[in-house]
């Protein structure tokens, strides 16, 4: 890992009409719209997704790298992140945003010990971490043959 601080960079490029334009140096672009919720066609990452995209890659990859330090075993993790935008004082605002994951573990795996790493990569990722929205986090722990 490189020394703190860290930084990145991103450009979006648009036109009166049509889907924006994300880059970043080296990734592929990503069109974006508004949501249907605000009118957008859909079909379209929007702001709202990319930041709950944000939100559940960033808890994974911050438990795969706890599971790396603490030499945990580990077989398949998914999320669900879902957010909750509101509207408070004329300005809208996610204010709560639910992870539902389910870690597929080896038979005999302490499903304690597995919901501690869980937690600790939802407390440790630094998008979460930087967002004002109430957080909860849901963990389903299987155990594979």
């Amino acid at each position: 890992m490189h020394p703190f601080p860290h930084r990145y960079q991103v450009t979006v490029g648009a036109t009166p009409e049509g889907a924006l334009q994300l880059n970043a140096e080296g990734l592929t672009e990503i069109a974006s719209l508004p949501p249907p919720q605000f009118g957008g066609p859909g079909g379209y990452w929007s702001p709202e997704t990319l930041l709950l995209a944000a939100v559940g890659d960033c808890m994974m990859l911050t438990f795969r790298a706890i599971a790396k330090g603490s030499r945990f075993e580990w077989r398949e993790l998914s999320a669900n992140v879902e957010g909750l935008l509101e509207r408070i004082d004329g300005n809208s605002r996610f204010t709560r945003i639910e992870t539902r994951v389910r870690l597929v573990v080896p038979a005999g795996t302490d499903p304690a010990r597995a919901r501690k790493l869980l937690e600790k990569a939802e407390q440790g990722c630094p998008i979460s971490n930087s967002l004002t929205a109430e957080r909860h986090l849901e963990c389903e722990v299987v155990e594979s043959a």
